[in-house]
């Protein structure tokens, strides 16, 4: 019978599946089995694989063969399942560039109005008449926007006065999103109803994204974490005792995998 023993603790191989349920790393081992086999066939060359390895070494103060016994003992696996670890981002890297590489540009058209980062001054009241007035100073010259926040908005802004920025276009209310993606920089717009505010905006600076080596990294990374979680949609955990086989839904396990393109530009 196959078992782990943990100083006076003996637990069984069956033993081992309700724990790692109770402990909630299922999920996990779901994500890390999905990889595994989606870069099974991914190969390196020789130099490459020599050079990670090395790193992974150095990195982790593997220095002598002492060294990389103890860590061997420590964590009850092989030469071949180190290596395999200390390789398997590259490896990711590889699967990313082979699957979505040739659609960066395309991906980065589509998702480049979100990318956008935009600079902007914002001043809120709940007073429809103060909000009207201060516009019109605004307007007018009479007094600078950033001496307006300052006095007179009832948000955080106020300490600002008023920019914020730079964010990303997709951050603000969608309210203010629309009008500043209408905007030319410097444009003051009227105060806009929104929620419980009356709110001054005007564009201070527009910032297009670049498709450069960091965005395009990014935009792979995005990919490859979409196509991760519609397969462990599509591979649910199947638990079987013996007696009864359950199915485990994946939403109740797993972590939620975004695909939202705001959580990788923030």
């Amino acid at each position: 019978m196959a078992y782990i023993q943990l100083g006076n603790q003996t637990i069984t191989a069956a033993e081992i599946i309700s724990l790692l349920a109770g402990y909630q790393m299922l999920p996990q081992l779901q994500r890390e089995l999905i990889i595994d086999k989606a870069i099974a066939e991914v190969e390196l060359t020789s130099e490459e694989k020599s050079s990670i390895i090395s790193k992974f070494y150095q990195n982790n103060q593997i220095t002598t063969p002492a060294a990389l016994d103890a860590v061997l003992q420590r964590y009850c696996i092989t030469v071949e399942q180190l290596e395999a670890l200390a390789t398997k981002e590259l490896r990711i890297e590889k699967f990313k560039q082979t699957t979505w590489g040739g659609t960066i540009k395309q991906n980065f058209l589509q998702y480049k109005p979100q990318l956008d980062k935009v600079v902007y001054s914002l001043l809120r009241s709940q007073d429809m008449e103060v909000a009207q007035e201060l516009y019109f100073r605004i307007k007018a010259g009479e007094q600078s926007f950033a001496d307006c926040a300052r006095e007179f908005s009832q948000g955080v802004e106020a300490q600002t006065g008023g920019l914020i920025g730079p964010v990303p276009m997709s951050q603000p209310h969608p309210a203010i999103v629309q009008k500043l993606s209408i905007s030319k920089e410097g444009q003051l717009w009227t105060p806009i109803k929104l929620e419980n505010w009356y709110v001054i905006l005007r564009l201070e600076k527009l910032i297009p994204a670049q498709l450069d080596d960091a965005t395009g990294a990014m935009l792979l990374n995005h990919l490859f974490e979409k196509w991760l979680g519609e397969q462990i949609q599509q591979t649910p955990i199947l638990i079987s005792d013996n007696v009864e086989t359950r199915y485990i839904p994946c939403g109740t396990l797993r972590e939620r995998v975004s695909t939202d393109i705001i959580n990788i530009t923030t």
